[in-house]
């Protein structure tokens, strides 16, 4: 995961995990009733659930990440300005 999120980010996980852990948690009563490979698969959707957003790039992220970039150029901090 990345080392710090922002705002948006952790309410974003946490709406992950809303979805996900009850798919988890009937994932795991499946596996334990002996049902494996359904309970696997439902354990391996729930982990994708949560993985999968906070890894790919999505079509908003591009103009943040552009943006963020952009301004990182045109403006200087004061640790950046000469004396």
């Amino acid at each position: 995961m990345r080392a710090s999120m922002g705002l948006m980010d952790t309410v974003g996980l946490a709406a992950s995990l809303v979805f996900a852990l009850p798919v988890g948690i009937f994932g795991m009563n499946r596996l334990l009733d002996g049902q494996t490979l359904l309970g696997g698969g439902l354990l391996v959707v729930a982990a994708l659930m949560v993985l999968l957003p906070q890894k790919l790039t999505t079509p908003m992220d591009v103009p943040q990440k552009i943006a963020g970039k952009a301004v990182g150029k045109a403006v200087k901090t004061p640790d950046d300005e000469e004396d």
